[in-house]
Parts: structure tokens; C-alpha cells; sequence
């Protein structure tokens, strides 16, 4: 009766160890949009390390999350679940800042653009000359279409007024050219398709505006002490070679803690 006694305060106890290190670790959702081949425990490999940064920060484990679906990412900054959110697209983090009380951390370098793109062999030299051409653009409900159109408006044209054809993979963009089926295309400066122009011999036609990339937001329970903690941390990064292979693995440059006013403007700049 004795020896079960113990066992069972042992267990208790055990059970009571684990259920106050679980409230204490903090999460970090991570989101990579609609790019597809990973899994959670890829996304926890890929991101594993950042994490950890982020705990040396703040003193306390940082937990990795997939937030695969855009509906679970924004759920789970609706209800302050995460208390970490690394996403793109860029409108999601800058939502969870508008809406739902989390404070700005840093975003990724580079910045993202609008790139619009042409055949190496095409007639048109600025992107003046493109307004009433043939159009490629990402599917209309995408950030990058709305990326995109907000800075053809800025520059004088209206998509709303040209002829375009939404494709659902951006890969597809270069192949419309290609084929001759549009005259101009536009993409994001992050995606496949832009990091292989050289390849493929298309033109850059006109580059847009810059706009924060990946931002990395903090909810309720992180304190600015602790952002300010976190942003000094990220910043240390490309100073080591550890720094850089986690930099690496991510698949960013660095981090810039400077880009809040950018991230805070950039709702109304898209129109959301």
C-alpha cells in the first residue's frame, strides 16, 4: 500500500513537472503560405533553430508550429494562441499587428517585390508602354496580386482596366510568355520563377516598391523588454558562422528590426 502511494505521488508529481513546463513554453506558428513539400516535421527542422534563438532571448522554450492552412494561422492570432507568428504573405502579420494586439518584431531580407517581367525579345522597354499588353498575374484573391496591382495603380495603371489572365502557380507566369499568350508578366521578387530568369531568359521590366518580407510578430504575453531582447538577438545572427547557418536554413539574409512603420502602412497600401 506504502510502495503504491509513493508511486502515485511520483506519477503526480511527474504529471504536475510536465503540465507547468507545457504552460510555460511559448510557440512560434510558422508560415510559408501556399508553398507546398513540407511537412510539420520539416517546418520544425527548418525553423528549429531560429526558435531556439528566440528562447535564448526571452529565457523560455520556444515550441515550433506549423500553421499550414491560412485559416489555422488566422485563428490562431484571433485567439492569441501563438505566441509567435513568422508568415507569409506579409498581410497576415501585418492583420495580427492591426487587429489582434501583437507588436512588430522584424521582417526578413531582402524586402519582397513586384517584379513585371517580359520576354528578352519583346518591344517593350518601360512599363508604360505595357499598360493595355496582355497580362499575367498570380490567381486574383493572392497577396501578390493585390502586391501587384496596388503598384501598377501607384505607376498609372489600372488592372482592373487591362486584359489579364490569372494563373494559380506563378511558374506559370514565364510560360505564358513563352508561349506568346501574354506580353507582360508580373511575379513575386521571392518566388521560383524570379530566381530563375537568368535561366530562362526573361527581362525584368520594372521592379516595385518595397515591401516588408516573412515579418516575425509577438503577441500578448511578450513583453517590448522582450521584443527589444529578440530583435538584438536576430540582429546578432550574420556576425557568426552558427548565426549565418541558421540564416541559411531559414532562407534569409538577416532580419531588420526597422520595418514596422512599413509593415503598419502596408493594409492600406494594398487596400485591405
Amino acid at each position: 500500500m506504502y510502495q503504491m502511494k509513493r508511486v502515485f505521488l511520483l506519477v503526480a508529481s511527474l504529471l504536475l513537472t510536465f503540465s507547468v513546463r507545457a504552460e510555460s513554453d511559448l510557440t512560434l506558428a510558422v508560415s510559408e503560405g501556399t508553398s507546398g513539400g513540407l511537412d510539420h516535421a520539416r517546418v520544425i527542422l527548418k525553423y528549429g533553430g531560429l526558435a531556439d534563438v528566440i528562447g535564448h532571448a526571452l529565457k523560455r522554450r520556444v515550441q515550433v508550429v506549423f500553421a499550414r492552412e491560412f485559416s489555422a494561422l488566422d485563428d490562431g492570432m484571433r485567439s492569441g494562441r501563438f505566441d509567435l507568428v513568422l508568415a507569409r504573405p506579409s498581410d497576415y502579420p501585418a492583420r495580427a499587428v492591426r487587429d489582434h494586439g501583437y507588436q512588430f518584431v522584424a521582417s526578413a531580407r531582402p524586402d519582397g517585390q513586384c517584379l513585371v517581367i517580359t520576354r528578352q525579345d519583346s518591344p517593350l522597354k518601360t512599363l508604360e508602354q505595357a499598360k493595355g499588353a496582355r497580362w499575367a498575374m498570380p490567381e486574383q484573391v493572392s497577396y501578390m496580386a493585390k502586391f501587384c496591382a496596388a503598384e501598377l495603380r501607384d505607376r498609372g495603371i489600372t488592372v482592373a482596366n487591362e486584359k489579364v489572365q490569372y494563373v494559380r502557380e506563378q511558374a506559370a507566369v514565364p510560360f505564358y510568355l513563352d508561349q506568346k499568350l501574354v506580353d507582360v508578366g508580373a511575379i513575386a521578387s521571392y518566388s521560383g520563377p524570379a530566381k530563375s530568369l537568368e535561366k530562362t531568359g526573361h527581362r525584368v521590366l520594372h521592379k516595385s516598391v518595397a515591401q516588408p518580407y516573412f515579418p516575425l510578430v509577438a503577441g500578448k504575453r511578450i513583453s517590448p523588454e522582450q521584443v527589444r531582447a529578440i530583435q538584438a538577438e536576430l540582429a546578432a545572427l550574420a556576425q557568426s558562422d552558427s548565426g549565418r547557418a541558421i540564416l541559411k536554413t531559414v532562407g534569409v539574409q538577416s532580419f531588420d528590426a526597422s520595418s514596422g512603420q512599413r509593415l503598419n502602412a502596408l493594409l492600406a497600401w494594398l487596400g485591405s
